[in-house]
């Protein structure tokens, strides 16, 4: 979330945000005369300007819950506070609907799109990395978390659901109209990119991801690859022990990441004897759309020597998440923990800087997609070159 973003945040949520600290808890905090509390006295002020003051008699269940929205999105975007019914959602043992239409979401002023998948409904409309969500249907996404925009997406497959994007002007918003669809397609595929040269295409990173991997470089081994291009570029799924777990196939040795808790608790995760099957030299291609697990892959390649990343800075989104549940029934989908990079930076709200920068053409809406693909071209030099220096 940038600067901006979250002064205007603060700017609306700070007069209601006291109602979420009234009461018990309000008073003993005040009483420890601890200097990181004090600033809590502002809001016993604006409780009493707001009760003695204000026009109307103040709704405080709806302040109370705009309160609350307001403390989880001064947060990261995948924190959330879930009302009551959204609360036994989360905790119910029924999955979505099978149907979704291929994104995952951010948040900065409305919902954003981080990755459309490949070949899903939203890719095949040419939504793309950074389109903003302002309506979903007929809901608008300024004040909808990413939990719920995430289940908004979701429904029957054959069913549809309307967007209204925003790419560029503003004033110009674009409605696109997709019919959800089961996720279909392979996860990985590979071809020979160039003499020598395998190419490897992650779109996901789902249960059988690694597995996958694993059987498609045996192929292009065999098929004459000394050097490998992977590509996680709109990678945005999966869970985050799949994409450590991907790295174990190619990291022999040493840390992979570290995990930190409440408090700087940290927890690192290291290769064990058998990691590192895979040991060809690697170009590794990332974009803004690389989040999550593909982010974890690529931070552990790049941070043990293993892999030259290629492209644009990843987004930086590499926490965990659990529901905590309040008294009254609702909760805060809370994120608990965060990955480091394997030296122990950030990497949460961060991302990683790839060593070989190239930006990715800008696409008017409704324009067709490039037909050249300047990422790939610059790993294939790249490539191209050691092979001369080798021969060399």
């Amino acid at each position: 979330m940038s600067s901006r973003t979250r002064m205007i945040v603060l700017s609306i949520s700070a007069p209601v945000i006291v109602f979420a600290i009234v009461g018990g808890f309000l008073g003993k905090v005040m009483a420890r005369e601890d200097t990181s509390y004090q600033s809590l006295k502002m809001f016993d002020d604006v409780t009493q300007a707001i009760t003695s003051s204000y026009v109307e008699d103040v709704n405080v269940d709806k302040v109370m819950n705009g309160a609350m929205r307001g403390l989880a999105d001064g947060l990261d975007a995948d924190s959330a506070y879930l009302s009551a019914p959204e609360v036994k959602q989360a905790e119910s043992s029924v999955p979505l609907a099978a149907g979704d239409v291929g994104v995952e979401l951010t948040r900065q002023y409305y919902l954003r799109i981080i990755a459309a998948r490949d070949n899903s409904p939203a890719a095949k409309a040419g939504l793309r990395t950074g389109d903003y969500v302002r309506m979903i249907d007929n809901m608008p996404t300024r004040d909808m978390s990413v939990w719920e925009g995430m289940r908004a997406l979701h429904g029957a497959p054959g069913s549809t659901v309307k967007l209204t994007i925003i790419r560029g002007n503003a004033v110009d918003p674009h409605i696109v109209e997709l019919t959800r669809e089961a996720p279909s397609g392979a996860e990985v595929t590979a071809r020979m990119a160039a003499p020598g040269v395998g190419y490897v295409r992650i779109a996901a990173l789902g249960p059988k991801a690694v597995d996958e991997v694993k059987s498609r470089v045996a192929d292009l081994k065999k098929n004459g690859a000394t050097q490998l291009i992977v590509d996680v570029r709109r990678n945005s799924t999966g869970a985050v022990d799949t994409g450590l777990a991907l790295a174990r196939l190619f990291v022999a040795k040493g840390t992979l990441a570290m995990r930190e808790t409440k408090g700087g608790e940290k927890e690192t995760i290291a290769a064990a004897p058998g990691d590192g099957a895979i040991t060809l030299p690697i170009q590794l291609l990332i974009d803004t759309g690389t989040s999550g697990a593909a982010e974890l892959f690529a931070s552990a390649l790049a941070g043990n020597g293993r892999a030259e990343l290629v492209g644009e800075h990843t987004i930086g989104r590499a926490a965990t998440q659990k529901l905590i549940k309040l008294p009254d029934g609702s909760g805060l989908w809370l994120s608990t923990s965060r990955y480091l990079t394997p030296n122990g930076g950030p990497l949460h709200e961060k991302g990683l800087e790839p060593g070989v920068a190239v930006d990715q053409p800008e696409v008017e809406f409704g324009q067709p997609a490039p037909t050249t693909d300047p990422v790939l071209d610059k790993a294939l030099e790249r490539a191209a070159g050691k092979d001369d220096k080798k021969a060399a």
